[in-house]
């Protein structure tokens, strides 16, 4: 995470401090602020040189060579179009200006895939009794799988398409999740916790989250491996003009037989050893803020309940199949399978 405050040059700075201050940072650019921390410009190294071909002295004003009209993003009005126009044009380091002018963060595009405008949920609340004796002391989500948790796994992906405001769910030795990410400050994330006194379901701790800032929310299973890209879905998302986009595992089941289709005693067809794909829950849902008015508060409530009351509604329920690596950490065999597979899938 950038320290956005090694970035910003109060207006009363010199030239030479700019030039100071870029070098401490190998040559990136510098934001210049007024006394209400508001950004009047930025300055490169690039600048700093034209100006001083042009007579402008180190101990002038560094206001001399500011860019008044310096490329940033919105903090509420983004797309993610426009995140990937400043990719297209080599350039990484970014600001994040709220409606005041203040400098919200600054973000490398370097280091991340996407800048996604969503807040997450991540359900940690099981206990995992299929994997019992692991279970017995550690909550699932914190199996290890390779060097680090399962959760962990997760909230670093999260993090790589720039989501920092994560909820947990937890109730089963929650203490140790607590501990482990603490605030989420060491990751740059902002990370809080829902505890459930009484299970919640697979959603209904939601409602307990104070505040979500975002139009869209993302609920997911903790215990969940996947390499998922997530701009991709939250663009299929917007695409399809979704209140809830579930994601979803394709599973093809092989039938060895010849098929009869029939209509009373006729025969109408008949499919020699067909093939068959069906689509399980894999445990992923992006969901339009305002849909969570549907959830009860401090009551048994699971995604499923609330996918059938959008689509009692009539509203858009949309399949998005992941073709990327998904695998659910249920089971003995499924640990076992997931400690191979992390050799060899790319995160």
């Amino acid at each position: 995470m950038i320290d956005k405050n090694k970035h910003i040059l109060n207006h009363s700075a010199s030239i030479k401090d700019g030039l100071v201050r870029i070098n401490e940072l190998d040559g990136s650019a510098v934001f210049i602020s007024d006394e209400n921390e508001i950004i009047l410009g930025a300055v490169t190294d690039g600048d700093i040189r034209r100006g001083i071909l042009n007579d402008i002295s180190l101990n002038d004003s560094i206001t001399k060579v500011m860019h008044s009209q310096f490329r940033h993003i919105k903090s509420k009005n983004y797309t993610i179009e426009s995140i990937n126009e400043f990719r297209k044009q080599n350039i990484n380091i970014v600001p994040i200006i709220d409606e005041n002018g203040r400098m919200v963060k600054l973000i490398d595009l370097s280091t991340l895939r996407s800048v996604l405008p969503i807040e997450v949920l991540l359900m940690a609340g099981g206990r995992g009794e299929r994997l019992r004796p692991l279970t017995d002391t550690v909550p699932k989500p914190m199996l290890k799988i390779g060097d680090k948790p399962i959760l962990e796994h997760n909230i670093d992906r999260l993090a790589l398409y720039g989501i920092e405001k994560i909820a947990i769910s937890v109730k089963y030795k929650a203490e140790i999740i607590e501990s482990h990410f603490g605030d989420g400050s060491e990751k740059g994330l902002n990370i809080s916790y829902i505890y459930e006194n009484e299970p919640l379901g697979t959603i209904g701790a939601i409602k307990n989250i104070p505040s979500i800032d975002t139009e869209s929310v993302l609920v997911m299973n903790s215990d969940l491996l996947t390499n998922i890209d997530f701009e991709d879905f939250y663009l299929f998302f917007k695409d399809k003009n979704a209140d809830m986009l579930v994601a979803s595992i394709p599973y093809r089941v092989d039938i060895p037989y010849g098929v009869l289709e029939t209509e009373g005693d006729s025969i109408v067809s008949l499919k020699e050893k067909p093939t068959y794909t069906y689509y399980s829950n894999a445990g992923i849902y992006l969901i339009k803020t305002n849909s969570l008015d549907k959830i009860p508060k401090d009551k048994l409530y699971n995604a499923t309940d609330l996918m059938d009351q959008l689509m009692k509604d009539g509203k858009n329920v949309i399949n998005y199949p992941i073709v990327q690596y998904w695998l659910d950490i249920g089971k003995h065999d499924d640990f076992r399978k997931a400690q191979e597979d992390i050799k060899h899938i790319t995160f």
